[in-house]
């Protein structure tokens, strides 16, 4: 019998959630995705300081100084490795916008266009590229004005149901609902562990899923964020799942059946009801989960973070 990740390839399309595109090889992902702080642990590995030192020696001489010099240099960094990522898949890569710019809608469409031209320059079709935007308010705006440009988005830090009806009402291509995180957030306040299928995490993916399916929005659902690889198998059949390589190593060694859990014909027939997701909608629904508001700020606290680290690296190579 196939194991059970190629067992799970057949209802879903398997992303790799990591920075090292090396780790991708083994386990054959369609498509990849990473943020600051794996693309930090990735920089920190021997083997690809060289992409880092590279991005570097193209500034020096540069024009460029301070905060801005810095910038180019972080944008050739990232791309880089999304170069080098599109080597290795043969679908998407994406490439997440400073987490710093989370609550700017103008700065995020024009660091999404930056991003953008550089790929293209090196000859990347923007269909092969999904911009990663948290998915508050502003980048939600920014995602909408970005995909009438011809450039699809993937909102991460999704932790709720409004996060996802105003991504889809913006048309957006894709969201990514973190299934570990909120697991995580009602482990620690609840005390319980919880099997797969009793798991927010995973009920919160199954309701955008039946959301979705069942009003007909043409969005694509990428769980993400997990901690066991039962919370994967219990979303076998969502659109895509990102998965880390630690996860896929066990489920490349077992054989045991994979059942599809999501099926858009039953989705339809669920019973869940339209909710308006205008900004004051959004506004109060999303405070009113506390999970949610709590999970999206301390995401954009730990990019930020990373982004930070990732700076003083690039900084002290150019001293």
């Amino acid at each position: 019998m196939a194991n059970q990740l190629d067992q799970l390839k057949q209802y879903t399309t398997v992303v790799a959630d990591t920075g090292d595109f090396k780790l991708m090889e083994a386990y054959a992902p369609q498509e990849a995705t990473t943020n600051p702080s794996l693309i930090l642990q990735a920089s920190e590995k021997p083997e690809y300081r060289h992409l880092v030192e590279r991005a570097v020696a193209e500034f020096k001489g540069s024009s460029l100084s301070g905060k801005a010099l810095t910038e180019a240099v972080m944008d050739r960094v990232i791309v880089a490795f999304g170069l080098e990522i599109l080597k290795v898949v043969p679908g998407r890569v994406s490439t997440e916008v400073d987490a710093r710019l989370s609550f700017d809608t103008e700065s995020t469409v024009a660091k999404a266009r930056e991003i953008i031209a550089l790929y293209e320059a090196k000859g990347i079709s923007r269909d092969r590229i999904l911009i990663k935007i948290a998915a508050t308010w502003e980048g939600i705006r920014a995602a909408e004005i970005l995909e009438k440009e011809g450039i699809h988005c993937n909102l991460t830090l999704l932790f709720s149901l409004i996060q996802a009806v105003a991504c889809a009402e913006a048309g957006v291509r894709l969201i990514s609902p973190f299934v570990g995180r909120i697991y995580d957030w009602y482990k620690k306040n609840t005390g319980k562990e919880y099997a797969p299928e009793e798991d927010p995490g995973v009920i919160s993916v199954r309701t955008i899923y039946n959301y979705y399916k069942k009003f007909g929005y043409d969005v694509q659902i990428m769980g993400a964020s997990f901690r066991s690889t039962g919370q994967i198998l219990a979303l076998a059949g969502c659109d895509l799942l990102t998965i880390s390589p630690d996860l896929l190593d066990l489920l490349s060694k077992s054989d045991e059946t994979v059942v599809r859990h999501l099926d858009p014909a039953k989705a339809r027939e669920s019973s869940i009801e339209r909710i308006c997701a205008d900004e004051k909608s959004f506004r109060f629904l999303f405070n009113e989960d506390a999970m949610a508001t709590e999970k999206t700020a301390e995401g954009i606290r730990r990019f930020s973070a990373d982004i930070r680290k990732l700076e003083e690296l690039i900084e002290s190579m150019m001293a």
